[in-house]
């Protein structure tokens, strides 16, 4: 399949138009320099719409589209749980995380845990967080948008890599992250617009006169089972998403550390002007959470009955995309694109973040402007942003040479990416769990608690191949807090150690904040009570 002219023409118009947005938005005022403040964190100044979308952004991209529509697919919607729970686990992160990370001037996720524990830990999970975003989510993300784009534009698979990882990189270069962030508004409505569209045509062929309210219907009647929220032991796929663990298990783990510790996402609220604005930008992420599901998981169970013989379940979503008339595909591929490249820039701007800041900007003993926005050095803040503009271009070259290696054989990269990650995940969010709540808390015990992760997850997986991976992120962290414990216990450190100001922080938030949160908490009980 290949795009029509009017197609090309609207994906082309979207390119330029995003590309000079972001060059627009990225431009200096007369007589100013970028710093590492403006180019790591927007100048401390994103409003909370900017927040939003670019958490939405930066989280959906391809793995989330052609991923989860490929698990809806396979699984069905049961799926949606990592996208309806995320809406609960942001209203946590926005009411008890953010108090303290804003307050102690946090803007890399590494930084707090040198105030927190000591700088030896600031350097290990900087390195490790540096691998896993360029060889897990940045590969992930360009491999599975290049399929994308192969099969709906009929482009070589490898071109597309090159030319989505390419494109993201230059269109973000210029202006860090407030060129990500203030484009993303864009990108979002695009997305969300593209992929209501998707889901509505989809439903209406399947529902003839029906409509899309009697296509959704009628998909409920034919594929039932694919409507199941919490699936059953004898469900095929209930080691990917066993049963009520999903709501009280494992995914709150994930989806602690994903939300609440990942620079990924976390650096969006950090470059808020204030705590309020952040929350305001939490709240409105949180409602689009809910929403995604409909956009992307639907097509995905919509291809069951439309195109039931996929040889793997990745390429739902691209042939749904064929179902679209001409003008309309290249709209909804332009929103296609717009994710992954979104999501990649983003991504490409945090590795620049951790490594200029984590890294580079500590080893040479540099202070910066976006450690405690002081007025630095111009040559010292011109090095760093350039630092950070290398190591972008690094980082998105390692991901494109190593992408086809890592993923050309995964049938469901959603899933493959959930629980590679769930060997870390329960050390992180136990070092960062106790770290802002538990003052006793050591480094010793915290790097106890990272070891542990990795070693019992990999035990686990050995001894016991059945145990659903979320079931063992639960095992792992209980056993990882509790070891953590016993040897902060043992080994205490100097209190002068923890530089982490928590006693004059308020943890009150606004009606408008609570309202939100109670509708949110509304939807969710009504979506499981209907499909349980």
């Amino acid at each position: 399949m290949t795009l029509s002219t009017i197609d090309l023409a609207v994906v082309i118009a979207y390119a330029v138009g995003i590309f000079a947005l972001a060059q627009w938005v990225s431009r200096d005022k007369a007589g100013e320099t970028k710093d590492s403040s403006d180019y790591f964190l927007a100048s401390k100044s994103l409003p909370w719409w900017a927040i939003g979308a670019s958490l939405i952004a930066a989280n959906i991209s391809a793995e989330q589209i052609v991923g989860m529509a490929g698990s809806g697919y396979a699984i069905g919607l049961a799926i949606s749980s990592y996208e309806w729970m995320a809406a609960l686990t942001l209203l946590i992160v926005g009411k008890w995380f953010l108090p303290i990370f804003l307050r102690n001037g946090i803007y890399t996720m590494p930084q707090f845990l040198e105030q927190r524990y000591g700088p030896n830990l600031r350097t290990l999970m900087a390195v490790f967080w540096l691998g896993l975003y360029v060889f897990v989510n940045l590969t992930s993300i360009i491999w599975l948008g290049s399929i994308a784009v192969n099969q709906v534009a009929g482009v070589d698979q490898d071109a597309a890599l090159i030319a989505l990882g390419l494109f993201a990189l230059l269109y973000q270069l210029r202006g860090g992250l407030k060129a990500v962030a203030l484009t993303d508004i864009v990108q979002v409505t695009l997305l969300v617009f593209g992929g209501l569209c998707v889901s509505a045509i989809t439903l209406s062929r399947i529902g003839g006169a029906g409509g899309i309210i009697g296509g959704f219907a009628r998909l409920q009647q034919v594929a039932p089972e694919h409507f199941q929220m919490i699936l059953s032991p004898d469900n095929p796929f209930y080691r990917d998403l066993p049963g009520i663990s999903v709501l009280i298990g494992g995914m709150w783990i994930a989806n602690l550390s994903y939300w609440g510790f990942n620079q990924y996402i976390i650096q969006r609220a950090l470059a808020a002007k204030d705590l309020p604005e952040a929350q305001k930008g939490i709240v409105l992420a949180a409602f689009l959470k809910m929403l995604m599901p409909f956009v992307i998981v639907v097509p995905g169970i919509a291809a069951v009955v439309l195109a039931p013989d996929l040889a793997k379940p990745d390429q739902a979503y691209p042939t749904m995309l064929r179902l679209l008339p001409p003008g309309l595909l290249g709209l909804v591929f332009a929103a296609l694109v717009a994710a992954i490249v979104a999501s990649t820039a983003s991504k490409i701007n945090s590795i620049a973040t951790i490594f200029t800041l984590d890294l580079y900007a500590k080893r040479k003993g540099a202070a910066t402007a976006a450690e405690d926005g002081a007025a630095k050095d111009p040559a010292t803040e011109r090095r760093l942003v350039m630092v950070g503009r290398i190591a972008a271009a690094v980082a998105i070259v390692l991901a494109m040479v190593t992408a086809r290696p890592l993923l050309g054989k995964s049938d469901q990269a959603f899933q493959y990416i959930q629980e590679y990650t769930g060997f870390f995940t329960p050390g992180i969010t136990v070092i960062f769990l106790m770290g802002l709540f538990w003052r006793r808390a050591t480094e010793a015990g915290a790097l106890t608690a990272a070891v542990a992760s990795f070693v019992l997850s990999l035990v686990l997986k050995s001894a016991l191949p059945a145990l659903p991976f979320m079931n063992r992120m639960v095992v792992v962290f209980v056993a990882a807090a509790a070891l953590a414990a016993i040897v902060s216990l043992l080994r205490p450190q100097a209190r002068e150690a923890n530089r982490v100001v928590t006693g004059d922080v308020s943890y009150a938030t606004t009606t408008s904040f609570n309202v939100a949160a109670l509708g949110v908490l509304a939807i969710l009980v009504a979506l499981y009570a209907t499909w349980w």
